[in-house]
């Protein structure tokens, strides 16, 4: 699993400033930074060879020429509208590939960045997206994310260091204006599991979960002047069920049937619902939750052997018009409003979530559970009780309380309407990466939000990959041998060693293989990149 954010950016007093421009400052910027001692040696690209945006996981292939250019994330100089968000996700023997033409050393297609943590920093149209390295489990996704928001800030902070360069990075999804920028989540999911069952059976789930992952919003609407409070950024977004877009008719489930591995095997669920979540329960419950319901669809049949009727019961939650109720659970402050069922009955949120949870217990009970998973299940449930009970009682670990309970008390202190200005501008500065003006971050000096990570591992992570995944392979490369990688993407890495007659790939299509315990050894016992190519072509 992993997640990509798109930050909202703005350079203050430069209201017309070129938010492309901006985001490839950011990144630029950062990777001046990290590269710093390498002066003169061109970045390592990213290789689109094996990326296909246009596959859809319903069974055909939408025509280029008739695809919105959003969708072409394949192609670097694809155009999107401004403040769009588009899509962003082993060793193996290596394979010899063309040299790229000199040119496209120098192609300013924007501004990429591979990190030695194992992540993507690069510009997404108008926005700079870190992409976290691919984890397996919801605690170390939480820890590459806040690593995430600590790139961005050495990022803006060494460009304030510029005069007239200023850029602030808000972890937002709504520039107040009418549009939005995503927070997309990814999620492996095994190839045997039909879509079309997928996306029927996790859908009530997905509408369902903002009653714990909405990182709460001021206004109502997709320009926001309707006044209000609603628990996500991204609930009047979404415009579809279903679909393959992610700028228009965003849907609830995404089809972009591009695994970023082996297909094969696996497929990879593309969310773009979700928040950008800063209290990091929120994260780790949004992350938990979600990988645990696609566990019980993945093991519906092995599940009905051992008598717990989940198909049955997921059938009963679906909703009879999903794509208003997301709108109708965003605001639905009191969390009591009842949802239209597809069987004729009705159950809110809080209810279907409950059920939910219910399913995955007894799940877990009948194939066997994990620490991981036991710690996931005992948080969903003390929040799920504790919202039915006091939704005030969850302000520290559920973002849209702790927002709205500020916000409350600043409209009591101060007598002011939900549509005075100082609130939507306090709603902006909570998302400030910036310590000393972020809400967020005073509330965690504070001590009023609950942290599951600490500074030390997340220091560790912003430089650092996780290591049980084919993330470590690509991020040491990059911390080892930077000089002679030519490109790197979620599932390969490309080598330019000295002396050779072609660039080098290393494929990966398994996730679970290039961790630290399958290619360590290796790694350390090669001074350079020849000598791992000639170790990994033996090991094969």
């Amino acid at each position: 699993m992993g997640i990509e954010t798109e930050y909202g950016v703005l350079s203050p007093g430069r209201p017309m400033a070129n938010p492309m421009l901006m985001s490839s400052q950011v990144v630029t910027t950062y990777r001046a930074l990290v590269q710093d001692g390498r002066p003169g040696h061109p970045p390592a690209r990213w290789d689109y060879d094996d990326e296909d945006p246009l596959a859809d996981a319903r069974g055909f292939h939408l025509d280029r020429a008739s695809a919105h250019p959003s969708l072409l994330t394949d192609d670097p100089d694809a155009p999107a509208p401004s403040g769009t968000d588009g899509a962003g996700d082993t060793a193996a023997t290596p394979e010899s590939v063309e040299r790229p033409e000199a040119e496209d050393y120098d192609d300013p297609s924007a501004a990429n960045c591979i990190l030695t943590n194992g992540a993507r920093l690069y510009v997404d149209h108008a926005h700079p997206e870190y992409s976290s390295p691919e984890v397996t489990n919801p605690r170390d996704a939480v820890v590459w994310d806040v690593a995430g928001e600590r790139v961005m800030l050495a990022a803006s902070r060494h460009l304030a260091q510029v005069p007239g360069t200023e850029i602030v990075l808000y972890k937002n999804n709504v520039d107040g204006k009418g549009a939005s920028y995503g927070t997309h989540e990814n999620y492996l999911v095994d190839r045997d599991l039909p879509f079309s069952t997928l996306a029927e059976l996790v859908t009530a789930f997905l509408v369902t979960r903002q009653v714990y992952t909405g990182s709460g919003r001021v206004g109502l609407g997709q320009t926001g002047d309707e006044p209000g409070f609603q628990l996500s950024q991204r609930a009047d977004y979404i415009e579809a069920e279903i679909g393959l877009e992610t700028t228009l008719r965003r849907p609830i489930v995404n089809t972009r049937d591009e695994p970023h591995a082996d297909r094969t095997r696996w497929r990879r669920l593309h969310l773009i619902l979700g928040d950008a979540n800063h209290l990091e329960v929120a994260t780790y419950l949004k992350l938990g939750t979600t990988s645990l319901v696609l566990w019980v669809l993945e093991h519906l049949d092995d599940l009905a052997e051992a008598g717990v009727a989940a198909r049955a019961e997921l059938s009963r939650l679906r909703l009879a018009d999903p794509v208003p109720a997301v709108r109708q659970v965003s605001r639905d402050l009191d969390l009591d409003a009842g949802l239209d069922l597809a069987e004729g009955t009705t159950a809110t949120a809080l209810e279907i979530q409950r059920r939910l949870l219910d399913l995955v217990t007894r799940s877990l009970a009948a194939l066997g559970s994990d620490a991981a998973s036991d710690e996931v299940v005992a948080r969903w449930r003390d929040v799920l009780e504790r919202l039915a009970e006091d939704p005030m009682s969850c302000a520290r670990e559920v973002e849209w309380v702790a927002k709205l309970r500020l916000l409350e008390r600043l409209r009591s202190r101060d007598g002011l309407d939900w549509d005075h200005p100082r609130l939507g501008a306090l709603d902006l500065q909570w998302s400030d990466v910036r310590p000393e003006r972020g809400i967020y971050h005073r509330l965690v000096a504070s001590g009023a939000v609950e942290r599951i990570t600490t500074e030390d591992e997340v220091a560790r992570a912003v430089h650092h990959p996780p290591t049980d995944t084919r993330a470590w392979f690509r991020g040491e490369v990059m911390e080892r041998y930077a000089d002679e990688v030519s490109a790197a993407s979620w599932d390969s890495v490309i080598f330019d060693v000295a002396g050779a007659a072609s660039l080098q790939r290393v494929p990966m299509p398994d996730p679970l293989r290039g961790t630290a315990q399958h290619i360590g050894q290796l790694l350390d016992a090669s001074p350079d990149a020849t000598t791992l190519l000639t170790g990994l072509r033996g090991e094969s």
